[in-house]
């Protein structure tokens, strides 16, 4: 009998695949209406994507067959949303990504920060969180942890031994860093980031020789970095994929909307949200695994051991390996600042930025989004040299000048862009169309009306509880598809502001701090063995709770005037919302 269960248990994707869909045939069977057809799709989709009975990419690609067949829109039509401006954007935001990491810009960066903080316990976590974080508004959340890790081990190490065999201002071999320059892909990854297999360590099993206190510490920071991650992903609009879900859905839902969630209103209200959470973060990690004793956690009248000048000396040695800044890394930081300059400065929405003034539309508005600046960038990196061209003769064809290699190539893009997840945010979008056209909508908007009568911070902190639970596990890409046309069809219904609840849903879905399989940054980091799943949770636990707790501040202050949330904007009207005055005062309005 245990066999027969094994068995089954081993088929169990065939099973769901084969299975699911027979057993929610009667939905549009006995309701033949386009509403029900997408209904089934939708919850076909969900329950793969919350079982990962097929990749979730492939999952994505079911609105191109299913809406086409069950008359819900045309294949025209659906193919259209999976390259929207928003995944346009996305993919930029990477090309530019790639071309930091494929010449360790990022390390330099990490390295330079550590020498700055220094190695006292409280100092070194904050450092750890604060480059995390950094790296993670612009590269992906996985590629920041998986560099930062091994980093942070081979600091640990010299921490908690005395070097033998050589000086200490000689320093000492580090495996773990080796981990860095090992391959182009560092880990191999489930889409959106589900589970990640990194490189292990090639030193001994983490915890053997150490003492209650370094497992303390080990484990504190091991969990800062993978945290920090998570968090400094939701500070820019390309930092983490939910953020895009979100831009991606307002366009689709709402086309009417004057572009009012985009780099410079995204950033504004969530840069200062992701600085107060990793500053609770912070405390909060001192707290339970370095104690009360600020002075000793801080190095306060303490001095320096023999340990520290180690650990202090392999970040310095690791920094005078990358040596003085290359062609390369200049030209690519030049890039890099240039990206964020005009995508601050497009349409900024205080002034008229250069996308109103020089490519502006019969109405003023720019012509030109964040994705198209993001490709312009990136095109360039395609373009220029990654050596100042000489004429250097290619040894291999003697007779012909030697060109160097641009910043960017197509080989080392398709080596390490993330291709799945471009898939999963169009089935997302095509979700979101599907859902308006077939008038699932607004048939969820009349079922939600009663829900006028709870007020709206309350159903905007319940809905964070709920999508915060619900992204431990299961993909935080699947779970912001899957609940926002819900929540812009309940705003509707209740005329209440859509980004009111729509905003603080995306954020929760980044709180994924109590599971290893929860997020990427926890699966590393959890991978090296320090951990337990026991750790994780309890100080995630507290962690997900402060997060929401931040977040609902967030939504009901400065998000306001950032968004205009006072009122019910004419955009979001539909049939549904017709008794919805435009100038009627919106319940969301903060009481003094």
């Amino acid at each position: 009998m245990a066999t027969c269960w094994q068995g089954l248990w081993a088929y169990r994707s065939y099973l769901i695949v084969v299975v699911m869909p027979i057993l929610l045939l009667p939905l549009p069977i006995l309701v033949p209406t386009k509403e029900a057809y997408c209904a089934y799709t939708i919850i076909l989709m969900a329950l793969f994507w919350c079982t990962e009975a097929l990749p979730l990419a492939v999952t994505a690609l079911f609105p191109i067959f299913m809406f086409p067949m069950t008359g819900v829109m045309d294949a025209s039509e659906v193919s259209v949303e999976y390259l929207s401006d928003t995944n346009i954007l996305f993919f930029g935001g990477l090309l530019v990504a790639t071309a930091v990491e494929h010449w360790n810009l990022h390390k330099r960066i990490a390295l330079q920060v550590l020498l700055i903080v220094g190695v006292r316990p409280a100092l070194l976590m904050l450092g750890f969180m604060l480059v995390t974080a950094f790296l993670s508004m612009w590269i992906s959340n996985t590629a920041a942890t998986a560099m930062m890790v091994p980093i942070a081990h081979a600091v640990l190490e010299q921490l908690h031994k005395v070097p033998t065999g050589r000086n200490i201002e000689e320093g000492s071999d580090n495996p773990t860093f080796e981990l860095q320059e090992s391959s182009p892909q560092k880990e191999e990854t489930k889409l959106d980031n589900r589970q990640v297999h990194p490189v292990r360590p090639a030193h001994s099993e983490p915890g053997e020789q150490l003492n209650k206190e370094q497992l303390h510490f080990t484990k504190g920071l091991s969990l800062c970095i993978c945290y920090a991650a998570s968090i400094g992903g939701i500070a820019t609009l390309t930092g983490t994929a939910p953020n895009l879900v979100l831009q991606g859905q307002m366009n689709s839902l709402f086309p009417l909307n004057p572009n009012v969630v985009n780099f410079v209103s995204w950033f504004s209200f969530a840069f200062p949200t992701m600085i107060i959470l990793l500053l609770f973060a912070w405390l909060w990690m001192q707290i339970l695994f370095l104690g009360f004793n600020f002075r000793k956690n801080f190095g306060i009248g303490g001095q320096e051991g023999e340990q520290e000048r180690a650990a202090y000396h392999v970040i310095q040695s690791e920094h005078k390996l990358l040596g003085p800044m290359i062609f390369a890394e200049k030209a690519v930081s030049v890039l890099f600042f240039a990206l964020v300059l005009l995508w601050f400065t497009r349409e900024p929405g205080f002034f008229r930025g250069w996308g109103n003034l020089a490519f502006s539309n019969a109405h003023g508005e720019s012509m030109v989004s964040d994705g198209t600046v993001a490709v312009f960038i990136s095109i360039i990196m395609f373009i220029m040299p990654s050596k100042i061209p000489g004429l250097t003769q290619d040894p291999r064809k003697p007779g012909k000048l030697n060109a160097p290699p641009p910043l960017l190539t197509w080989k080392t893009v398709n080596d390490k862009l993330p291709w799945n997840v471009l898939f999963l945010l169009g089935g997302g979008f095509a979700l979101a169309k599907g859902s308006e056209q077939s008038g699932l909508s607004q048939w969820l908007g009349d079922k939600l009306t009663p829900l006028q009568n709870v007020p709206p911070p309350a159903i905007a902190l319940i809905l964070c509880l709920l999508v915060a639970a619900f992204t431990e596990c299961t993909s935080n890409v699947a779970t912001n598809t899957l609940f926002l046309p819900i929540l812009a069809s309940m705003a509707q219904a209740i005329c209440v502001h859509p980004l009111y609840v729509m905003i603080p849903c995306t954020l929760a879905t980044s709180l994924a701090f109590m599971l290893p399989v929860a997020t990427p940054p926890n699966a590393i980091v959890f991978s090296f063995g320090v951990l337990k799943v026991t750790d994780m949770a309890r100080t995630g636990f507290l962690l997900n709770i402060v997060g929401v707790l931040v977040i609902t501040l967030a939504i009901n202050s400065w998000s306001f005037p950032i968004f205009d949330l006072y009122t019910f904007p004419s955009w979001a009207h539909s049939n549904i919302t017709a008794f919805c005055g435009v100038s009627q005062a919106n319940t969301t309005t903060p009481s003094p």
